[in-house]
């Protein structure tokens, strides 16, 4: 009966992350590959759950407050007004937002641009939709947007932009220019721009979240999703928003409802209790990982991992191999489970090409796509001490891992 699977289930495979999560389980390994936090989120917050569940906040429900707050929060920190009662859906996750975000505006056979390397789960969601995922490589070390490949990318069938900044895997923040770069192309072509915003509190060395929908023209084209998951260390929670023009935010509701109907009720109730922390909840969270992020990189360096640039965003470090390494990412990280225990994600995850489109079809090998990990930081102090345990005891005699 396995022919009776439909077309696109069949190419879908397990999240290679996950698989990774499952077997560091399994062999008692450092975590340091699938993107959660695994200490306690704050105390007040699951007070707030237990107080809601308790009360009896168990049904099918919709919290308005929360899209009331959102717009509040939406104007004090983009200066941006939307209606809270037409232009904002809770959602299950930030996943379910961005779903329900394609599935709401692709037709069959719509081109819908990716920045590479990019986050797994959305070229997913485009092809369920029926959409067509293009990408566009973001040029390393720096990551930098080439406003000429951008370009080149659109054509008649292009319907949107999927735009994640602070940016899985790279850690980078897009700049203003490039930022402008993106609402301009989105302004000649009148397309649409699809955003993650989930890191939109996790910045580091002055940078600040500048959302696109905040350019000239911009906001009544911008579907701008995010969640509570990385904020507040409550992934399992499944608190996320779309917020955009009300006739998608009508669209991306309808689908909502028909697919899940309501958001966890009590984690609703405690989402509104989280939008309400002070800003120096913002501030401690912001330098907190900052420490992680700083302890974890040196670590890595002194082992002989490069980092060309310091990740403004997010809670990962995307470093390359040493130069020494003759081993694929994948191998690598093969070897650093079975030796030192620890795992980590294969930059390759992340990478995509366009084989149809390249001018010369020997590109689809890039060879720096096999030179990257993803080491996630969102991790106890005792869990990175940990790992840097793990990773001293391979060092040889030279500085660097035995296993390269």
């Amino acid at each position: 009966m396995e022919q009776k699977l439909s077309s696109v289930a069949k190419t879908l495979t397990s999240s290679p992350i996950q698989q990774l999560s499952y077997l560091a389980e399994r062999r008692n390994a450092v975590n340091l590959a699938e993107g959660f936090p695994d200490f306690p989120a704050p105390s007040y917050l699951k007070d707030a759950a237990i107080s809601a569940i308790r009360s009896d906040f168990n049904q099918y429900r919709h919290v308005q407050a929360i899209c009331d707050y959102l717009a509040y929060q939406l104007k004090q920190m983009h200066g941006l007004d939307v209606d809270p009662l037409t232009d904002i859906v809770v959602c299950c996750g930030q996943s379910e937002a961005f779903a329900a975000a394609m599935f709401a505006i692709i037709n069959q056979g719509d081109e819908v641009i990716l920045f590479d390397p990019s986050y797994e789960t959305y070229e997913t969601c485009i092809r369920l939709a029926g959409g067509v995922p293009v990408y566009v490589a973001l040029d390393p070390p720096y990551w930098s947007l080439d406003p000429n490949k951008l370009a080149k990318s659109f054509t008649a069938r292009t319907k949107a932009i999927v735009l994640n900044s602070p940016h899985n895997p790279t850690g980078k923040v897009f700049t203003k220019d490039e930022l402008e770069i993106i609402a301009g192309a989105c302004r000649t072509w009148d397309i649409l721009v699809v955003t993650d915003e989930v890191y939109e509190h996790i910045t580091f060395d002055g940078e600040r979240h500048t959302s696109v929908a905040t350019f000239p023209g911009m906001q009544k084209r911008t579907i701008i999703t995010s969640s509570l998951s990385k904020s507040f260390s409550v992934t399992g929670w499944r608190i996320g928003w779309a917020i955009c023009p009300a006739y998608f935010a009508s669209a991306i509701r309808n689908i909502h409802v028909k697919i899940t109907d309501s958001a966890p009720a009590p984690f609703q109730e405690a989402a509104l209790t989280a939008l309400r922390s002070s800003p120096e909840y913002f501030d401690a969270l912001r330098q907190d990982y900052k420490s992680k992020r700083d302890y974890l990189a040196q670590l890595l360096t002194e082992v002989g991992f490069q980092v060309s640039v310091m990740p403004k965003g997010s809670f990962f470090l995307f470093m390359e191999l040493p130069r020494t390494c003759t081993l694929s990412d994948v191998d690598f990280v093969e070897e650093l489970i079975k030796q030192a225990g620890v795992v980590a994600v294969p930059g390759c995850v992340f990478f995509h090409t366009n084989s149809s489109k390249l001018e010369d079809p020997s590109l689809t090998a890039i060879s720096y796509h096999r030179r990257y990990i993803r080491f996630a930081f969102c991790k106890s102090e005792e869990t990175l001490a940990a790992a840097s345990q793990k990773l001293t005891e391979l060092i040889d005699g030279s500085g660097g891992l035995k296993l390269f």
